[in-house]
């Protein structure tokens, strides 16, 4: 049997006591006739005790459950643990195996009701002293970040760290590389374009031999979307506050800050389900580097990286360009392209199908075949009519949506009116609790009315885009591949509906 000597240092720090002289401590607690018998130590440098899932603790405890240690030393309860939960188990184990323990700073026998009472005691305060730690970093962390501190992570690409002092701390900002800034630029630039997804944009790089400057292993379409979707690089300004504002961020600056000259940081969890975006876990603060990018480019790569992954879905489906937006009248399920038997010259017709028929067996479907090939050519000839009627017609829709986008800049500021009068008078005093309910209720429901404005003018920006870029194929439909003419659909095409007699109607977007 063998004598354990166990020490345990979180992270090195100043007025810290070493894994070494917590061993010697260890050791002067050995009586006379124990220093002749085995003696093992067991040490983790750099482990919390918020856990028990430590190296050297593991091996030790392993020899316990073993039989081969009887006697256990320790400088101080913590080091073992600072989870009061483990810390029971660990006195269970102790005891389950007739295994001594002797801390040197506390003399309390743990073998007595009252001595295991004691350090049970002095548990509960150790677990306190660690959450008051971790509440009081977080809160430090979160002060820090809301007053412009760059709170580290991953370097980002462009950017180098420099020393600098914010409010009399010293402390280190990102500081822009000009080589790499030029190349992230033309990055935005290239994927703002009209048809240029993460794969072309890859194979542009590939093909004009553009790598990262930083001695990176080269380019993918995942580094390029995460360089996309950073607003660090960002000429921050009201638009962008809006944006994150509409996507329920957290915003911990005045909308005034937002000037357009610096980047932002985003914290919190950053993954988030398409089909629910809800990004209040996440906050937004300013920081105090330049932005490199215009907020209009970078506005537009984040429209077209939110409809990624919708736009990728259907268009992984390469039997028909038109898959995704065929539906049913009858149930109101999608259609999907299936290919039908080999004919007797050896060619294979396709066809839509109900999924409503086939998968949820609750619908009978169109009477009759609806071939994809004859579909494609009608929805084909009368695309191109869209497309002309749309070229001919360039300035009327604009003129429309300009009617439109103004009407709706008039609402914001009757809004922003009235949660001024509501804010006075607000100020003036003299409501009692009824009427300051009141009050509260009318200034969250003015802000809601403020996001649902602020959504039409975002959207009637993004139509006016996506007619531009529809306009610009219009001479090259012609000669599209299936991929072009999937974008220009998704783009045109809302949906087109089959009724139960295989009649055809197309609801466009524009």
């Amino acid at each position: 049997m063998a004598i354990a000597l166990y020490a345990r240092q979180s992270v090195e720090r100043e007025n810290s006591i070493s894994c070494e002289t917590q061993i010697e401590y260890c050791k002067s607690m050995l009586k006379p006739d124990e220093r002749e018998e085995k003696i093992l130590t067991f040490v983790d440098n750099g482990y919390s005790g918020g856990n028990i899932n430590r190296d050297g603790f593991q091996k030790m405890l392993k020899q316990i459950e073993q039989g081969k240690i009887s006697k256990v030393i320790v400088y101080k309860l913590d080091r073992i643990s600072r989870s009061l939960s483990d810390f029971v188990n660990i006195l269970q184990t102790f005891k389950n195996h007739q295994v001594e323990f002797v801390y040197s700073q506390e003399a309390f026998d743990t073998s007595s009701p009252y001595g295991e009472l004691i350090v049970k005691i002095l548990m509960v305060f150790a677990e306190f002293e660690r959450t008051s730690i971790i509440n009081r970093i977080t809160q430090a962390y979160a002060h820090r970040s809301e007053m412009g501190f760059y709170m580290g992570g991953r370097k980002p690409y462009g950017f180098e760290l420099v020393p600098t002092v914010i409010n009399n701390i010293k402390t280190k900002k990102l500081n822009p590389i000009p080589s790499e800034v030029t190349q992230l630029q033309y990055i935005f630039e290239i994927y703002a374009q009209e048809n240029v997804s993460l794969r072309r944009l890859l194979n542009i790089l590939i093909a004009e031999d553009i790598k990262p400057l930083n001695g990176g292993s080269g380019w993918t379409t995942a580094k390029l979307s995460t360089i996309l979707k950073n607003p660090i690089y960002v000429k921050a300004d009201s638009d962008v506050y809006e944006y994150y504002e509409r996507h329920g961020v957290q915003m911990t600056m005045d909308v005034k800050l937002f000037t357009g000259e610096y980047g932002a940081q985003l914290y919190g969890h950053t993954k988030h389900d398409p089909k629910n975006p809800d990004w209040s876990d996440m906050k937004l603060v300013l920081l105090t580097h330049a932005g490199i990018i215009e907020s209009d480019i970078w506005l537009k790569c984040q429209r077209k990286l939110e409809q990624n992954k919708q736009i990728g879905n259907s268009v992984s489906n390469k039997t028909s360009w038109l898959a995704g937006k065929i539906i049913c009248e009858k149930c109101g399920h999608t259609m999907t392209t299936i290919k039908g038997k080999i004919n007797k010259d050896g060619t294979r017709r396709r066809y839509f199908n109900c999924t409503g028929r086939s998968h949820k067996k609750s619908c009978t479907g169109p009477r009759g075949t609806i071939y994809a090939e004859d579909l494609e050519n009608m929805v084909y000839g009368c695309i191109s009519d869209k497309l002309a009627e749309l070229k001919t017609t360039k300035n009327k829709p604009t003129v429309k949506h300009s009617s439109e986008l103004n009407d709706l800049k008039l609402e914001i500021k009757k809004i922003e009116r009235d949660e001024k009068q509501l804010m006075d008078t607000m100020l003036l005093g003299g409501f009692n609790e009824d009427l300051l309910k009141l009050a509260n209720q009318k200034a969250t429901q003015l802000k809601k009315d403020r996001m649902v404005v602020l959504e039409k003018i975002e959207a009637l920006k993004s139509r006016e885009d996506e007619t531009e870029v529809v306009i610009n194929l219009a001479n090259r439909w012609k000669t599209a591949d299936y991929t072009k003419k999937k974008e220009v659909a998704m783009l045109l095409i809302h949906k087109i509906i089959i009724s139960e007699n295989g009649d055809t109607k197309i609801i466009w977007n524009i």
